[in-house]
């Protein structure tokens, strides 16, 4: 009986916590709890942020402590080391699609003006994987390794328009945004203008006065990889800065001098 109870308690599981690693989750919820913070926490606080009391995370992080990935400091405060910025870079694929797009993009970058990142889909958002910033004392930019909507985003919509019905349909299941104004059909006459077009040109929907500026990068001649955009400034104090659709074009052409510089598949 008590194995029959067993069975069945296991088969109205979620998926998710069938196979759950409490030690793991917790050395993973300190980590993204310090990834939070700039400056050094102490014990206290971390347990305070996770719901947990001091003693239930100390050994976890002292194990932390001792693998390199989290730094203690001699008053007892806790920050991240670079260790995981360390293994993130060592992730081959982006490793070496970023250095075969940077030239590009400071390229780019010093013809239009303009700062410029690259983003790869990743976990139901668009992660940036580069970036390179405008020429000029000021400009805007997205930091290397922000998320990015997929919904309401130049980015976003090129990569879900560019992507295949099964791909796209996976994606818009892992994203958790709310629709940001799109009902099904709205967004689906969207893309499809996208992708006619080949590109995305809008007003930014986080950012009064930037227009989000976006062309598909593809690994072969139909698998979109990843997405060239550009935050795109008209410089009032500048009488030389280019059209946004003199960026656009540029913007292409750095697509297009990427893909052909790497036939054998950008980032293969």
């Amino acid at each position: 009986m008590a194995q029959h109870k067993t069975e069945i308690a296991q088969e109205t599981e979620e998926p998710e916590d069938r196979y759950r690693a409490p030690a793991l989750d917790k050395g993973l919820d300190i980590l993204e709890a310090l990834a939070e913070r700039e400056e050094g926490v102490s014990q206290a606080e971390i347990a305070k942020a996770l719901g947990r009391k001091p003693n239930e995370i100390y050994r976890m992080l002292d194990r932390l402590v001792r693998r390199g990935y989290v730094i203690r400091s001699s008053v007892d405060q806790y920050e991240l080391s670079l260790k995981l910025f360390e293994l993130a870079n060592r992730h081959s694929p982006f490793r070496r699609l970023t250095t075969q797009t940077l030239p590009h993009l400071r390229r780019f970058s010093r013809e239009t003006q303009q700062a410029c990142h690259l983003v790869v889909y990743d976990r139901g958002a668009l992660t940036a994987i580069a970036q390179v910033d405008a020429p000029g004392y000021w400009g805007f930019g997205i930091r290397v390794g922000s998320r990015i909507g997929l919904l309401d985003t130049g980015s976003g919509h090129v990569m879900l328009a560019f992507s295949s019905a099964s791909e796209r349909e996976s994606m818009l299941r892992e994203c958790e945004e709310s629709p940001a104004g799109y009902v099904a059909d709205e967004l689906i006459s969207v893309l499809g203008q996208v992708r006619r077009q080949g590109y995305e040109m809008m007003p930014s929907k986080q950012t009064e006065g930037v227009y989000n500026i976006a062309v598909p990068l593809f690994a072969t001649s139909d698998k979109v990889i990843a997405v060239l955009a550009c935050p795109y400034l008209q410089h009032l104090d500048s009488m030389g800065t280019p059209s946004r659709e003199a960026v656009l074009g540029q913007l292409k052409y750095a697509a297009m001098q990427i893909m052909a510089a790497t036939p054998g598949g950008v980032g293969e």
